[in-house]
């Protein structure tokens, strides 16, 4: 059977906020030499580092054949179809490819996919993979399982669906993860997983939640039940792991390389987890980090919500402290003027503007 695991370079190792090029090239070696090949990429992740990143330490240290990688086309880097092919062209030359094996219509949802159906964005991809640019063709998607019914519908050469999915998100209603995954699954669809660990939280939990997986006494981390959770379901083709330490690739790889699903056991500390963090509340952000690039005000959104959450959900008593490191050089919650940038770009749909007053509230007394 193919492994699972994939690699999302979306929060890579950083120094000085620079790519790590050392623990990089050590992840990516340690991933390959295990039977792991698949990385995901975007234009926008880390300022555009990370497509450089993966062309100075996978692709030219590795022949082309013996990984597979997926870059995906972004709302906010093309206005008109015109666009789209120097964008794609600008792609393949910053990942030093002449071709990808997956290529993602990226972050749709309703709004996002208008932009995508009026600039025949779907069909500019179709032409790449008929010249051989594209080997497949998929969608990541953020929105409701009826808004991916329509676009799986008009769209029969949809190839993959990347969602978000993971125990947390599975049953929550704003998110919708188990009718989506339904919906990718009637249309017989291979299933990519991102969020899987949802940003780090899932790893983070309260010591409530610990102690329920730490009494399975079977010596795994947090997030080996997170990522299992996502690969044991049927039809999940990868799910993506957004490493960005060494040490984080060598737990991962303990468990995804001669993997096993969840038993019943696991299936019940994982429910009696989702209760407990239920109870909690906060703000669902993933730390995507969508929101912050055309930010006026220069405020750190998730690293602010990250705040927010750990001082409400998890009674973190750093949270103050670390408030503070974020806004040292960045903008409070309180210089929010409403712009709504972020908020059109949020993959979570997420009222961000009204989160902020709270977080302000919360931190700025």
């Amino acid at each position: 059977m193919e492994k699972q695991l994939g690699f999302g370079c979306m929060r890579l190792p950083m120094k000085d906020n620079e790519v790590d090029y050392e623990e990089f090239n050590k992840m990516i070696d340690l991933y390959m030499d295990n039977g792991f090949t698949y990385f995901d990429t975007a234009h926008g992740y880390l300022q555009g580092k990370s497509e450089t990143a993966i062309r100075d330490c996978l692709v030219a240290r590795y022949p082309r054949e013996s990984y597979v990688l997926t870059n995906k086309l972004s709302v906010h880097f093309f206005n008109k179809e015109e666009d789209i092919l120097p964008l794609f062209e600008e792609q393949l030359k910053a990942c030093g490819v002449d071709y990808f094996d997956y290529y993602l219509m990226h972050a749709q949802d309703k709004e996002i996919y208008k932009h995508f159906t009026k600039c025949h964005a779907y069909q500019t991809a179709l032409k790449l993979k008929e010249a051989g640019k594209i080997k497949h063709l998929g969608i990541s998607f953020h929105d409701t399982a009826d808004v991916l019914e329509m676009i799986l519908k008009e769209h029969p050469e949809i190839e993959v669906v990347q969602i978000q999915f993971n125990y947390k998100d599975y049953l929550d209603p704003s998110v919708q993860s188990k009718q989506v995954y339904e919906v990718a699954r009637k249309y017989q669809k291979p299933v990519l997983v991102m969020e899987p660990i949802k940003g780090g939280g899932l790893v983070n939990l309260p010591e409530e939640a610990k102690k329920v997986f730490d009494n399975l006494d079977e010596d795994l981390s947090y997030a080996s039940y997170a990522l299992r959770f996502a690969a044991s379901q049927e039809g999940v083709y990868k799910v993506l792991s957004g490493m960005s330490q060494l040490e984080q690739m060598k737990d991962n790889i303990s468990f995804m390389k001669d993997f096993k699903p969840l038993n019943e056991k696991e299936y019940q500390a994982i429910d009696q987890v989702v209760e407990i963090l239920n109870q909690l509340g906060g703000i669902g952000c993933t730390a995507c980090r969508y929101c912050t690039d055309g930010c006026p005000q220069k405020i750190s959104i998730p690293d602010l919500f990250a705040c927010y959450n750990a001082k409400k959900q998890f009674n973190d008593w750093n949270s103050d402290y670390y408030y503070g490191v974020h806004t040292k050089n960045n903008g409070k919650a309180s210089d929010c003027i409403g712009c709504g940038q972020c908020e059109g770009i949020c993959p979570q749909h997420l009222p961000i503007i009204e989160l902020l007053k709270e977080v302000s509230t919360a931190f700025e007394k």
